[in-house]
């Protein structure tokens, strides 16, 4: 029976981002490349519902893990995604609003 990550304990999910992490590394072992971005796609999301959505506020901007050329505007937040936009270094926000887990959020960018 599949489980939802919101259904798990915290425990739960530290041992499924061990998991995870184990197949991505075997799988980037064996070249598989497409298999490691799934599995590191899932580790986020489980590593998302282990931090609290309160942390992150709306029209607050964030670093973007993993993206160091872009920050992240937030518009709101719906569960553990935040709701925005990405801001280039040049601060322009792109048009389309996207959705991404809290654990690809870093630290606030204080306003300047």
């Amino acid at each position: 029976m599949d489980y939802r990550y919101s259904d798990y304990t915290v425990d739960q999910l530290r041992e499924e981002v061990g998991r995870l992490k184990e197949k991505a590394q075997k799988a980037e072992q064996f070249g598989n490349i497409s298999e490691v971005a799934i599995n590191e796609r899932k580790m986020q999301m489980a590593i998302a519902y282990m931090m609290n959505p309160g942390d992150f506020k709306p029209h607050e901007v964030y670093e973007l893990k993993g993206d160091p050329g872009y920050k992240f505007k937030i518009n709101y937040i719906n569960g553990v995604f935040a709701w925005g936009h990405r801001v280039n270094l040049l601060d322009e926000a792109h048009e389309k609003e996207e959705a991404l887990p809290i654990s690809l959020l870093g630290d606030k960018i204080e306003a300047s």
